[in-house]
Formats: structure tokens, sequence, C-alpha cells
């Protein structure tokens, strides 16, 4: 008892240490700027230390976009699948924790008996019975975890939990950044449908028009055709602008829990958001204690470690005590009077030959370490990776969209001089139509562009981990620990 009182601290295998951040100080091989250029007379700045909030979305300062995600948050089966995973890891977390304690029984059994036994001297057998053996007992059993078997077990289950409760962190950070995405992108087809079905209607009044100058002879069947080749090539967009629309709402019903024919409810247009123009910033070091996917994976390299000294400590021999009270009597209604019987026991098991099976589970929990180990550095990896692509992307974002911007606005400066020549006298209508193409095909491109520039901010604040975790609050395996 002294030797098993020793032990009783004593843990074998390898203590988990929560690995080191990632050394680098930035995401990107250039240092970027602390703001993007100015794009429509707006430009984003990126500060160092300042919050995000855990609803990041309304940063787009839409209404409609925040009942959008806070529907999706409470009806998606996704989460509900990852909230029942949570619970689930958390009752075998709560199992485990019960084979700590002794183990107590009430075992209350009847039994019909009848005993034949030879007199002295008498050759022939004596009956006894049959009569009815009543017993009732209370058992008590403990095992002691001598190398920490236990404990580590129990370990291995916190890490899980742990990991559940990030992963159902990171379901939620994904389904709130794909609905806010998708809702930019469905904003961004829908103007982009209207503006190609404009630009067709444009072009099929100026090949009206070249089809009546090509009867009058006054251009070529070349340029009717090239104008009718143009005409068709506009039509062509429309049918997948209209299935990627299609499908796009679909998938937004879906994460709003329901069936696509269901239908939507009003969805915010693209100008009905407002830009992020002030955004956090934060470095990979803190990145790596913030993002859901990434304590997720140290969760489980917790796990792991622990698993071994699961695998360690079943090489050890393991020390059973029990004991035992109890009564048999031959009428039930004595049961109680009093306890007759008792014995006190303890059983030790040392494991001699299992045909290599426990060193190859050793083996296998250190193999599962390993692989861990790297599966945590691949997601630190992905994790940088995804934001500097996305710090980039603003970037050549705002580049894009201020390039593509005034060659709208100049588009349609050169479509009023037009409109009032036209009025003057001197140029043709077709002139002002071809004016208007340029103009609608501009707007389409600085369309596009300021959709990129919405969605990749949603891109940032979702890649940066979303609202922060409150990391104050201990989690299981840290509590285990």
């Amino acid at each position: 008892m002294a030797l098993a009182a020793l032990l009783a601290g004593c843990a074998v295998g390898p203590d988990f240490r929560s690995p080191a951040p990632p050394a680098t100080g930035r995401y990107t091989e250039a240092s970027l700027p602390d703001a993007t250029g100015e794009a429509e007379g707006v430009s984003q700045r990126f500060f160092q230390q300042q919050a995000l909030p855990q609803q990041w979305w309304t940063l787009f300062g839409s209404p409609r976009l925040d009942a959008l995600v806070a529907q999706a948050l409470a009806a998606s089966p996704t989460l509900d699948e990852a909230q029942a995973r949570l619970d689930q890891a958390a009752a075998a977390y709560a199992a485990q924790a019960g084979t700590l304690w002794p183990q107590v029984d009430a075992n209350l059994a009847a039994t019909r008996e009848k005993i034949n036994t030879p007199a002295p001297g008498d050759p022939p057998l004596r009956n006894f019975g049959p009569f009815t053996l009543y017993h009732a007992s209370i058992d008590v059993s403990y095992t002691l975890d001598l190398f920490g078997g236990e404990r580590r077990a129990l370990e291995s289950l916190a890490a899980r939990t742990d990991y559940q409760r990030y992963q159902l962190e990171a379901a939620r950070l994904a389904l709130a950044g794909n609905v806010t995405v998708s809702v930019i992108r469905e904003a961004a087809l829908a103007d982009r449908i209207a503006l190609t079905e404009a630009l067709l209607a444009a072009q099929r009044q100026q090949l009206d028009i070249t089809s009546q100058q090509e009867r009058q002879g006054g251009v070529s069947r070349q340029d009717l055709l090239g104008q009718r080749t143009l005409v068709m090539q506009t039509e062509a967009l429309l049918p997948p602008l209209r299935q990627q629309h299609a499908a796009l709402r679909h998938q937004l019903a879906v994460y709003l829990g329901h069936a696509p024919g269901d239908g939507l409810p009003p969805l915010p247009r693209l100008d009905e958001l407002r830009l992020p123009t002030q955004l956090p910033w934060r470095v990979p070091a803190e990145l790596a204690r913030r993002r859901p996917d990434i304590r997720a994976a140290e969760a489980l390299l917790a796990g792991a470690t622990a698993d071994v000294g699961v695998a360690t400590a079943n090489l050890y021999p393991r020390l059973t005590l029990s004991g035992s009270l109890g009564t048999d009597q031959l009428e039930s209604s004595r049961l109680l009077e009093s306890f007759n019987a008792w014995k006190l026991g303890a059983g030790l098991v040392q494991p001699l030959f299992h045909g290599g099976a426990l060193r190859a589970q050793k083996r296998g929990a250190e193999a599962e370490l390993r692989a861990a180990e790297a599966t945590y550095r691949q997601t630190v990896l992905t994790g940088l990776q995804q934001v500097a692509d996305a710090l980039h992307a603003l970037h050549m974002d705002a580049s894009l969209l201020h390039a593509r911007a005034n060659a709208a606005d100049d588009a349609v400066a050169y479509r009023d001089i037009a409109t009032r020549r036209l009025a003057l006298g001197g140029i043709s209508r077709l002139s002002v139509l071809d004016a208007e193409r340029q103009t609608l095909q501009t707007a389409l491109d600085a369309q596009a562009a300021r959709a990129d520039r919405y969605a990749d901010t949603a891109a940032l604040l979702q890649a940066l981990g979303g609202g922060w975790i409150d990391t104050d609050i201990a989690p299981a395996a840290s509590a285990a620990r």
C-alpha cells in the first residue's frame, strides 16, 4: 500500500506541452503597406492589436446580412451535428472520470438448490432440499492507477472534448463566412446579370441599325456578321450566369437550414453593404492561439500525447483491490438481519506475453503522435497562407477597382459627350449605342472588382479566426492536465 501511494502520483509517457508559436513575424514575403490603395474614395487600413467583434459580419453594416447569418447559426444541421459530437465527447470524458473512483455495486440473488450428501456410515445418499438460498452483498473494487494509465486516458478524452469544441467553433466560423461570401456573390451575380441584359439590349439595337445600314449599302456584310457575332457571344454569357446565380441561391438556402424550394428571404444588394475600412491585424504567433482549426489540431496533438502514456502504462502491472460484505439466508425476510460473510482481496496482473500486441500498440501510439505533430504544423502553415492570400488580395483588389472605376467613369463621360453630339447632329445613333455598350462593359468590370473587394474582406476576417475565442476559459484538456 505504501508503494501504491508512492506511485499514485506517477504517470508514464510524455507530458503534453503546447507547441511553440510560429517564429515568423509576417505573413507575406514582401512587406505590405499598412493601408490599401484608395478606390472609389475608400482605403482599408490594418491595425495591430485591434479587437475583432465576435459577430464580425456586422462590420458590413447590413441588418439583412446579420439576420441571415443568425438564421444559419440557429438552423444549420452541420452545427447541430457538431454540437452533438461535443456532447458525446463530454459524456465520454465524464464516463472515464468515474473510473478513477472505487466502484461500488449492490448484489442481490436468489437460487434454488438441492444437495445430496452421504451420511456417516450409510452407503445411500441423503437428500437435503430442495431449498431457496437468498444472497445480498455490497461489493467494492478499485484499480490503483499506479502508472497513470487511467489519468492518461482521461487526458486523452479531455483533449478529444476540446477538439470537438474547437470543431464546433470552426464550423460556426465557416458557416458565417460562407453565408457572408455567398450573399456578396449572389448580389454581384444579380447585378452582373442585369448589366449583361442591358448590354445585350444595347448590342441588339446596334445590330438592328447595322442590319438596316447593310441593306442600304452603308456597311459591308462583314460588319453585320461581326455585330451579330458580338450579340450571340453576349447571349451565351447569360445562361451560365443564371445557372451560377440559381446554384448560389440553392446553397444559401441549405446554409439557412431549409430546402432550396422553400425560397429565400430578401437578400441585401451589394450597394447596401458597407466596406469595413478598419481591419485587425495579428502577428502569426497570435493567430495560432486564435484560429479554432489550429486549436483543434493542438487538441488532437494533446490527445495523441496522452495515448502514448496509455499504451505505455499497459506494459506495467495493474493492482486491483476488492472487498465484499454480505449475507446468505434461507428466508428473504432475514436478508437484512445480519451480514455474516465478508471478503477482502487484492489482485496483481503483470502482462508477460501478448504476442507483441502491447508493444505494437505503443509503437502505433507513437506514430500517431508524430502524425498529429505534422498535422498541427500543416494546419498552422495553411492558416498563415490563407491570411497572406487575403491580405495580398485586398491590396490588389483596391488597385484593380481603382483602374476599373476610373475606366467606368471615363466611359460614362464619353457616352454623355456622344449623346450631346447626337442631339447636335454631329454623330450617328450607332456611335451613341457603341458608347453605351462601352459604358455597360466597363460597369461590369468595375462591379466584379467591387464584389471581389467585399468578398476578400470577408475572407480575411474569417482567416483571422473570426471573433476571438476567449482563451481565459480553460478547456477540458488543460484542466485535466
